[in-house]
């Protein structure tokens, strides 16, 4: 499913992953409102529910708003009531292993109205902004879980461009979300924009989260700042401890398996 939001010429706020933090939700609410962006002009591209304490909050703030949201795959596990998250995560990895217990708990507060609106939210957004085409993504086409590093190589970009292009026609830039690192990387076809994500920070150290902000054709990275302690405190009278909680205030996760070579930290392998 393709949605079409037509021309927008004005900032556009690019987000990714809410991952159940409500407390990152209404700060980067306060951060669009503080900029004059309406929710109309903000796009998010998809994992509204994942490892944080507040899936059923976190929801009602998304689709109270309005905001444009393209189907992750945690939507579209919980639309249709599968056992796991879909994360793409290699099987019996810290990452494959954690996520059960996050996904359970979020999949027993999804209600029946949450799962039906995520099973219509598109796979593909597109528009344009000041004269060039945007389409936005989860992970990629050819598969909603695939993890696109800021080093993939020029062959998955290639694949995953024109597989885009079959489905939503010819596009000058593509907006991604799922690896949960913001960057940008240039392609021969255009920009690669991957936004970040809100709900939990980029393995970087810091408390702050990532969004993006796309005026005039440029793309300024922003850190959101939010109640940090606060999102970990609920996470654990949840019982969700299983060191997610703790990469929300030391700002690393808490296992770099998913992550390739060159973006992990040597400190933390050699303990």
């Amino acid at each position: 499913m393709l949605q079409d939001l037509g021309v927008i010429d004005d900032p556009v706020m690019l987000f990714g992953g809410p991952c159940s933090n409500a407390d990152a939700t209404r700060a980067l609410f306060d951060e669009a409102s503080a900029r004059g962006i309406k929710p109309a002009h903000m796009i998010c591209t998809g994992d509204v529910v994942a490892y944080c304490g507040a899936p059923d909050e976190t929801l009602a703030l998304i689709r109270g708003a309005g905001i444009p949201v393209v189907a992750g795959n945690c939507e579209k596990q919980l639309a249709s009531g599968a056992g796991d998250c879909g994360c793409g995560f290699e099987e019996g990895s810290v990452c494959d292993l954690l996520s059960a217990g996050w996904y359970s708990y979020a999949n027993a507060r999804v209600s029946a109205q949450d799962r039906a609106w995520m099973a219509q939210c598109p796979d593909a957004i597109v528009f344009t902004h000041q004269g060039a085409r945007y389409a936005v993504i989860h992970g990629g086409v050819t598969d909603i879980a695939r993890f696109v590093w800021p080093d993939s190589p020029d062959a998955v970009f290639e694949q995953e461009w024109r597989a885009l292009e079959a489905v939503a026609g010819a596009v000058d830039h593509v907006i991604a979300g799922h690896c949960g690192i913001p960057f940008i990387r240039e392609t021969d076809r255009g920009r690669w924009i991957n936004a970040g994500i809100i709900g939990v920070p980029p393995h970087d150290g810091r408390q702050q989260t990532r969004c993006a902000i796309l005026d005039g054709g440029d793309v300024l990275f922003h850190h959101l700042s939010y109640d940090a302690s606060r999102a970990a405190e609920r996470m654990i009278k949840a019982g969700l401890v299983q060191g997610y909680e703790r990469a929300l205030l030391s700002g690393y996760w808490p296992s770099e398996d998913v992550l390739p070579v060159s973006l992990r930290v040597p400190s933390l392998a050699s303990g």
